[in-house]
C-alpha cells in the first residue's frame, strides 16, 4: 500500500500516453505548434505496462488514460488490454476530446476500458469550432453515442468561459441529464499556456445560473473525488470542480506519469522524478522506489491558492489535467 507523509493513501494514477492533442482549445494549448515528442522520448507500451504491473502490486486500484489526446496514440487497446490481463479489477478509464472515439470505442471497450470523460464545452458547432480552433463537434457526439451503445460509463466535462459558452450551462447539463451522464463544471484554470483575455465561472457563479432553472441540494465530496457534487430532486447529480480551493486535497490518492516517464506528485512539476532510465534498462526495483518516494514527497495541496499563488506554467497536455 502507498501512504504519503499526510497518512492519504494513493491508488490512483493518471498516465498520459502522449502529449500531442488534435485540438487547440483556447484554456490549454491554443498557440501550440503541431508538433510532437520523438518517438524515442516517450515510453512504450512494454514499458508503461512494466511500470503499471509495479504501482498495481503497490496497490493502485485506478489507473485513468490520459493525454495529449490519448487516442492519437496508435494501438492504444493493445496497452489497455495489457492492463486489464494483468488485474481485470482496476477501474481502467481514459480521459478523451472524444474526436477519434466513434472509431475505437468498441476496441476499447473490448480491451478492457471501463469507462471515459469526455469534454463538451459546447453544443453550438461555431461555439465548439471557436474553443477548439477546429470543426470538432459532429465527431464528439458521435463518439459519445457511440461510447454509450458500446457499453462505456460516460462523464462528461465543461470549461464554462464568459462571453464563450457561459450561456449553455443548463443545455450541456441538459444533453448529459438526457443520456444519464454525469457533468462536471470544472473552474477555468489560469497556466501561461492559454490565451490571455479568458474569464471563467467561479463555482458561485456557476451555481447561481443553476439555481435560475433547477432545485438542487449540496452532497459535498465524494470520496476521493475532487469534485464537489449537488443531487436535483429528480436524483440527477452534476459536480463542480475548483481548483482554486484545496478542500479536495485532503482526500487526494493520485499521482501522474508523462509519457515521458516523469512521475509527479500533485498538479506541478516542481517534485517530479523520473522512471524513465530504470525502466528502459529493466530495473524495476528502482523504479519501484522512485514510485514510494514520489508518494512520500507528495505535498499536502496544490498551490493555486492563496496569496502566494502565482499563474501556473504547468501544461495540461503533458500531464492529462
Amino acid at each position: 500500500m502507498l501512504i504519503d507523509s499526510y497518512d492519504r493513501v494513493v491508488d490512483y494514477i493518471r498516465v498520459s500516453v502522449t502529449e500531442r492533442c488534435n485540438f487547440r482549445c483556447n484554456y490549454c494549448m491554443p498557440e501550440k505548434p503541431f508538433s510532437w515528442v520523438p518517438k524515442e522520448n516517450l515510453l512504450s507500451f512494454e514499458e508503461l505496462f512494466e511500470f503499471m504491473k509495479v504501482a498495481i502490486d503497490e496497490g493502485v486500484k485506478k489507473i485513468r488514460i490520459t493525454g495529449g489526446e490519448p487516442l492519437l496514440r496508435e494501438d492504444l487497446d493493445t496497452f489497455i488490454k495489457m492492463i486489464y490481463d494483468y488485474a481485470p479489477d482496476i477501474d481502467l478509464a481514459m480521459t478523451s476530446n472524444g474526436y477519434l472515439l466513434k472509431g475505437t470505442a468498441k476496441k476499447l471497450k473490448d480491451a478492457g476500458l471501463k469507462r471515459i470523460n469526455v469534454s463538451i464545452d459546447s453544443l453550438k458547432p461555431e461555439v465548439a469550432q471557436q474553443i477548439a480552433q477546429k470543426d470538432v463537434l459532429k465527431n464528439v457526439l458521435d463518439g459519445i453515442e457511440e461510447a454509450l451503445a458500446v457499453g462505456l460509463k460516460v462523464k462528461a466535462n465543461m470549461v464554462p468561459m464568459k462571453g464563450v459558452n457561459a450561456d449553455e450551462i443548463a443545455d450541456v447539463l441538459e444533453y448529459c441529464k438526457a443520456r444519464d451522464i454525469t457533468i462536471r463544471f470544472i473552474e477555468y484554470m489560469e497556466n501561461a499556456h492559454a490565451k490571455a483575455d479568458i474569464k471563467g465561472l467561479k463555482s458561485d457563479e456557476l451555481l447561481s445560473i443553476l439555481r435560475e432553472h433547477y432545485d438542487f441540494e449540496d452532497e459535498g465530496f465524494d470520496g476521493s473525488s475532487p469534485s464537489h457534487y449537488y443531487r436535483m430532486k429528480d436524483g440527477y447529480r452534476f459536480g463542480i470542480i475548483e481548483p482554486y480551493g484545496d478542500d479536495f486535497c485532503k482526500q487526494c490518492n493520485r499521482i501522474r506519469l508523462t509519457a515521458e516517464g516523469h512521475l509527479i506528485p500533485c498538479l506541478y512539476f516542481d517534485e517530479a522524478m523520473s522512471i524513465a532510465e530504470a525502466v528502459k534498462r529493466g530495473d524495476i526495483k528502482t523504479a519501484a522506489l522512485v514510485l514510494k518516494e514520489v508518494v512520500k514527497n507528495k505535498p499536502e495541496k496544490n498551490r493555486w491558492g492563496g496569496e502566494d499563488s502565482e499563474l501556473s506554467s504547468r501544461a495540461f497536455y503533458e500531464t492529462g489535467g
